[in-house]
């Protein structure tokens, strides 16, 4: 499995959303709070992604929570 990386705003609603829908499909993950980690930030916005969240599967980029593009990755349905 591709590691993965949730990139989350505080009371950021499509983040807790992201964040459901990967515990649903057992899938592991880290948590990286953009608001406390700036480099993260930094990291993100280089990736044309100007929102939250992120979602970071291997080395593919997913701005917002795009489920087609995240069961595409994860190779799930």
């Amino acid at each position: 499995m591709k590691p993965v990386a949730l990139f989350t705003l505080p009371n950021c609603k499509w983040c807790k959303e992201a964040s459901s829908y990967l515990k649903t499909k057992k899938i592991k993950y880290n948590i990286v709070d953009l608001s406390k980690n700036k480099e993260a930030l930094k990291d993100c916005q280089k990736h044309k992604c100007t929102g939250a969240p992120v979602i970071l599967i291997g080395n593919v980029w997913i701005c917002g929570f795009d489920k087609d593009k995240i069961n595409k990755e994860l190779g799930i349905k």
